[in-house]
């Protein structure tokens, strides 16, 4: 096994190293959510954190980490005697993004279930990591039905297998860490709030922090071993202060006073439900355990509000998370001050206790938030002060990346002129509100990453019939399976009332579900789109479409095409926030190149086939249907256009438009376009759910669609 990399070697990332601290003192905090750019220490930092938490007694051989004192009555490897166990290093168990749901919560031998009536069962990933750490990187890539069943294990403490009639249920209670970058899509809220401890990290700008990761990184790849070994004095300090701040956590107090300013707090931010409420609670005691206090001070309320409300206050996908803390302040400031404490006594935890952080460490009024010194003890000479972002074995930060948290850092985003390279232009227009829009769906029955959209064969969801197992047996469907067995009993010598079942009889159960797609917009950004009236109604209904995108699951991409050709503005992502903020800045004016709009967006459909091929493509094109401009292809505008689409309609490729010409003399040119792609059309207004125009229910368009389709076509 590797060295890791030593949690006290990480250089900075104080926010991040106390919301882990402040689990490892106390587990109920909820675990933590990690959000940041690539190359921030996220990864190693979570790692490193395994090594500093007490060692776990365990009862021996069993697979459930019982604890000798007090076993699990309900362990599927009990019942435990209670008596002396063994001592091992508390697990840090990884959940990788494409694991199955049995690799998560256990498996089931349906088999020997059914005929011997034996619950043979193989324990999962939830088991590994109870009284541990469960760690999940990239977690926003996780797939909706496992990080439902590992919230559930982890608000429960308990993880319930159930395999028609057949459940076992054992203890799961670890301490839950995902990372995430931002980038690649976002958590539902509702799942957001379902982690205690939110913590944004970012990579240093300034060139001495930087030299200091380069140098612990290469002092580290150099000789792990032995520089772990330099910061081993460092760790066992940390390691016996948490010890420390866990003993004393039963002894802290959490008074009137200090909840009042916990639950003002979570009013005067409007958060949603009380889970907020008790997270600030448990937060702000481990403060208080953690600074070797047994009273929760304002300033801990403060650093607790600050770790755990950033990311239960956002209302939609595109509000960034974030805290604002002058009104923080102003909330807490409307309470009195905290008495002052006596001098603590000579060798207790607040003098010179371990990793003591001296006075003003903790943050305003010396409150609880203090993290590991860096930088001193033996040797300190050679590792230089705490002065930067690490890069661990496994996040390197590069010289290109952006600080989000740095304002005079951050790429100057592209301001529109009135004349550019593409013609003449207008400033971007803001768009309109947002509305809920009807439902756009793939036709036929798709095989890609669940979702909300359209329909597929998915593990989950209603079930539609029954087929042999192609591998291992994970929804049993228990009438076919009976059914096939049932014929066989008396050749297979049956003589009690127990069914005699082979491995040929077992039925696994075919499931439909729904899907997410690849929605690509083709955005028209020409002068016939530019009166800004018109261009906020059409920004606001593609922002409408990006909402409903984020809640079904979706990647999106953006094209836009104006003046002399077309422009991928977002490669397909998972980040609908990207999206809405490439939407935000998009100018308008030129002339209109539909055609090369269309070829781009075939282009980019066919590159995404090869790259994700179960992921089926929505093509949704939001035009007034004029096409102005040949964009450099030669030949007619509108017959290039046509000839595009026609290409598009050849290749399965399933389609809406959404129709922007308004006004009282309607030319019909975005009708034709959608006839040529074999695809319905719908108006801004159309496109409202609540609106009285007919619901579109399958992009592909009903059998009176395709009827008026072929009327135009001759006409």
């Amino acid at each position: 096994m590797s060295t890791p990399y030593p949690f006290t070697a990480v250089v900075g990332q104080a926010d991040l190293r106390l919301a882990l601290l402040l689990n490892a003192v106390s587990p109920a905090v909820g675990g933590v959510l990690v959000r940041g750019e690539k190359g921030t220490a996220k990864s190693t930092a979570v790692r490193a954190l395994s090594a500093l938490l007490p060692r776990v007694d365990v009862v021996p051989g069993c697979r459930f980490s019982c604890a000798p004192g007090a076993p699990d009555p309900a362990c599927p490897d009990g019942p435990h005697e209670t008596g002396p166990g063994t001592a091992r290093p508390a697990r840090m168990v990884e959940l990788p993004v494409g694991a199955s749901e049995d690799r998560l919560v256990g498996a089931l031998d349906i088999e020997r279930a059914l005929a011997e009536g034996v619950k043979a069962f193989e324990p999962g990933l939830l088991a590994d990591a109870h009284r541990g750490i469960l760690y999940v990187d990239e977690v926003n890539l996780l797939h909706d039905h496992l990080i439902d069943l590992l919230l559930d294990a982890a608000a429960m403490g308990a993880s319930y297998v159930e395999r028609e009639g057949v459940s076992v249920r054992h203890a799961a209670r670890f301490l839950l860490v995902g990372t995430m970058n931002p980038e690649e899509g976002e958590l539902r809220p509702q799942l957001l709030d379902r982690f205690g401890l939110t913590v944004e990290v970012a990579a240093s700008r300034e060139p001495a922090q930087r030299v200091e990761v380069v140098r612990r990184r290469l002092a580290y790849e150099d000789d792990p071993a032995g520089f772990a070994a330099r910061w081993a004095a460092e760790e066992r300090e940390v390691r016996a202060r948490v010890v420390a701040a866990r003993a004393l956590l039963p002894q802290v107090v959490l008074d009137d006073g200090s909840l009042l300013q916990i639950a003002a707090t979570c009013a005067g931010f409007e958060v949603d439900g009380m889970r907020a409420d008790i997270v600030m609670a448990r937060t702000a005691s481990a403060l208080a355990a953690w600074a070797g206090r047994t009273a929760v001070r304002k300033a801990d309320v403060r650093q607790a509000a600050l770790l755990a409300l950033p990311h239960r206050r956002r209302r939609n996908p595109f509000d960034a998370p974030g805290l604002d803390e002058e009104k923080l302040d102003r909330i807490l400031d409307g309470f009195p001050d905290d008495a002052p404490e006596p001098d603590p006594e000579p060798g207790g935890p607040q003098d010179g206790g371990p990793g003591d952080d001296g006075p003003g460490d903790g943050g305003p009024d010396g409150g609880g938030g203090g993290i590991p010194p860096q930088g001193s003890g033996p040797g300190a000479s050679d590792r230089q002060p705490d002065t930067g972002d690490p890069a661990g074995p496994d996040d390197a930060a590069g010289p290109d990346a952006a600080d989000p948290a740095d304002p005079s850092a951050a790429p100057e985003a592209p301001q529109p002129s009135a004349q550019g390279p593409d013609g003449p232009g207008q400033a971007a227009v803001a768009a309109a509100e947002p509305f809920r829009t009807k439902v756009l769906s793939v036709p036929g029955l798709g095989e890609g990453a669940s979702g909300r959209r359209s329909r597929a064969r998915t593990a989950h969801g209603r079930t539609t019939g029954a087929q042999r197992p192609r591998g291992q047996l994970t929804k049993l469907h228990l009438a076919a399976t009976v059914t096939a067995a049932a014929p066989h009993q008396r050749a297979r010598g049956r003589s009690g009332r127990g069914l005699v079942v082979r491995k040929d009889d077992l039925r696994q159960a075919t499931r439909e579900g729904r899907e997410g797609n690849l929605v690509l917009f083709v955005v028209d950004a020409s002068g016939s789109m530019a009166a800004r009236q018109r261009m906020g109604a059409v920004k606001g209904a593609v922002l409408s479409l990006l909402l409903d995108a984020y809640q079904r699951r979706d990647k999106v991409g953006l094209i836009t095409f104006r003046g002399a050709g077309a422009e991928l503005a977002l490669p397909p992502t998972s980040s609908v926030d990207a999206a809405a903020a490439r939407l935000e800045q998009l100018p308008t004016g030129g002339r209109t190149p539909l055609a090369a709009g269309l070829l781009k967006a075939r282009e980019v459909l066919r590159i995404e086939r090869l790259r994700d091929p179960s992921r089926r493509p929505l093509l949704v094109v939001v035009t007034d249907g004029r096409a102005t401009s040949a964009g450099g292809l030669g030949g007619d505008p509108r017959a290039l256009s046509g000839r595009g689409a026609r290409l598009l309609a050849a290749e399965g490729v399933a389609s809406v438009v959404v129709d922007c010409e308004t006004g009282p003399v309607r030319l019909g040119l975005a009708g034709v376009l959608a006839a040529d792609l074999g695809a319905p059309s719908v108006t801004l207004d159309g496109l409202r759910a609540d609106s009285l125009a007919g619901l579109v229910h399958d992009v592909r368009g009903s059998a009176a669609y395709q009827t008026s389709d072929a009327n135009r076509r001759a006409a």
